[in-house]
């Protein structure tokens, strides 16, 4: 015999599943457009590759593969790709002339830059047009969210700088 959630319990935890699950469509929407308004032609992957490079710099084939959570013939094609367009650049690591290691390039760094500063406008946006009362429970309810699945808090001050407008 096993445990089972008492029916109010399942219909809060249906309840909060549909809602988050709302907020992922919203939120994906937002990163396609986002994606979708720069000049250049990426995928939704090519472009989580572009941020693992942007962000955690050089790395060699598999570890980026590892990152990303794909096979390494999956991220080769990719970096085929992204280096065709000019990118990521490939060099050979300095401590191991036989390894050759990925990076973003300039060009690379600045499609992140400016997707993730259309994606944060964007978000910002939509923030500004909540209830004022309702975001506390937010910033609270998402960190828990982000908690729960491991994944590392950012530091608000390094993402703009400036207050949104209404917040103090």
């Amino acid at each position: 015999m096993h445990d089972s959630q008492p029916p109010q319990d399942l219909d809060a935890a249906n309840e909060m599943v549909a809602a988050v699950v709302t907020a992922s469509r919203v939120l994906v929407a937002v990163s396609a457009r986002s994606l979708a308004a720069i000049e250049e032609a990426l995928t939704v992957p090519q472009f989580r590759m572009l941020v693992v490079l942007d962000t955690g710099g050089p790395v060699n084939l598999t570890g980026l593969a590892e990152q990303l959570a794909v096979n390494p013939s999956t991220a080769l094609r990719m970096v085929d790709r992204l280096s065709a367009a000019g990118m990521v650049e490939r060099a050979h690591d300095p401590g191991d002339r036989r390894l050759v290691v990925l990076a973003a390039t300039a060009a690379g760094r600045q499609v992140v830059r400016q997707v993730t500063e259309r994606r944060q406008a964007e978000i910002t946006r939509i923030v500004s047009a909540m209830p004022v009362d309702h975001r506390g429970a937010m910033i609270e309810a998402l960190e828990a969210f982000a908690r729960a699945a491991g994944e590392e808090q950012i530091n608000p001050a390094a993402y703009t700088g400036q207050a949104l407008p209404g917040w103090s």
